[in-house]
């Protein structure tokens, strides 16, 4: 593993790091394709948007299709069709995040019923490390414990417990050649706890390390003031990965506070209900008021949704509910995303970023007109 911090502008870091499938220039935004696919998109449409790594999920892969048949096909990269960097989430957040098909959580991992089938299923932290290392991705999440924001704290210690005592078996578990592993660190927002985390998770000899536990209820300030003190508090020779943020404000703010890495599925969920992500603020493509425009989705963006369609042509897209809608929307939202995130490295490493984040915010407010409109 090689991870290199090349410029520093305050809290916000500019990196590069290397993986067996290629480098990652960070901040980097990872488009989630949970079941080894970026939904509706090829992967050298993904790749053309600027995408350097893309995200899957070893719960779902692990029950549909399985790790033995993707291994024998050559691994994720050759299964998929990506030969860039893959990172795998351990499903730990899916287990948890499902928390009426928990059937039992001890020391040793937990059991659950599957999302697919209803049946009883085992994860440990070696189960879990196995299976991506049959899937061959060149980032691996250790299995962790994510209880909800509004969990009681006897809930959030238990879970940091058990992601320090489950992170201990998986640090030097048996991987994939190349392979790095990243630790997580939970504890809520609570500043007792979270320290506690990043204490014990960071004395491990993890390739990377992620903040697990937030976006999962708390209000963005608490979110934020929690990332604030946290992010410095992870190895500064590592990449800091924050799991679960893809809009523009979020993005921003994060990589202010030194985050490296960072994924949602925002974008692509988004564009599947009819939306755009814009620099005005979303846009309802159903809404009435797109029946007529012939404006792209915006006018400053360069996806290949806004240099040859209309509002007009999509809103009738997606209306009709032809997949091309979808397509569109998909190929304009991550373009968005994508590119917010190159532009921000760019400011990091001309010493700018904190004037780029403030005109991005400005740019990010609505005007009165779409004030009234969506009041």
């Amino acid at each position: 593993m090689s991870f290199t911090l090349t410029t520093t502008d305050g809290e916000a870091r500019a990196g590069v790091l290397a993986t067996a499938h290629g480098e990652i220039p960070t901040p980097a935004f990872m488009p989630v394709g949970t079941k080894a696919t970026v939904k509706s998109l090829h992967p050298d449409e993904v790749r053309a948007l600027g995408a350097n790594v893309m995200l899957g999920n070893a719960y779902h892969l692990h029950f549909r299709p399985g790790e033995e048949l993707v291994e024998s096909l050559g691994g994720i990269h050759a299964f998929s069709g990506w030969d860039g960097p893959i990172l795998t989430d351990s499903g730990g957040f899916q287990v948890f995040s499902l928390r009426d098909t928990i059937l039992g959580l001890d020391d040793d991992g937990v059991t659950f019923r599957s999302v697919y089938d209803g049946s009883p299923e085992r994860f440990t932290p070696e189960g879990v490390a196995e299976i991506q290392r049959r899937l061959g991705s060149d980032i691996a999440m250790c299995l962790d414990v994510c209880p909800p924001a509004d969990a009681p704290r006897e809930a959030q210690e238990r879970a940091v417990r058990l992601t320090t005592l489950w992170a201990k078996r998986q640090v030097d578990a048996p991987r994939a050649k190349g392979q790095l592993r990243f630790g997580i660190s939970q504890g809520g927002a609570d500043p007792e706890l979270r320290r506690r985390s990043l204490e014990e998770i960071g004395a491990l000899p993890f390739d990377g390390f992620a903040l697990g536990g937030l976006a999962v209820g708390e209000s963005r300030k608490e979110m934020l003031d929690c990332v604030e003190w946290a992010a410095p508090a992870l190895a500064a020779d590592r990449p800091r990965y924050f799991m679960g943020i893809g809009d523009a404000e979020g993005i921003l703010e994060v990589v202010a506070r030194g985050i490296d890495m960072f994924d949602c599925v925002l974008p692509t969920r988004t564009a599947r209900t009819g939306s755009a992500l814009t620099w005005s603020g979303r846009l309802n493509l159903r809404n009435a008021r797109f029946r007529a425009d012939a404006q792209p989705l915006d006018e400053t963006c360069r996806c290949p949704a806004c240099e040859r369609f209309s509002r007009a042509y999509i809103r009738h897209l997606v209306t009709q509910e032809e997949l091309l809608g979808l397509r569109l929307l998909s190929l304009h939202n991550l373009w968005f995303v994508l590119d917010l995130t190159a532009s921000a490295r760019a400011a990091i490493e001309r010493g700018a970023f904190a004037e780029f984040k403030r005109d991005a915010l400005a740019r990010l407010a609505p005007t009165p007109e779409e004030e009234a409109w969506r009041s």
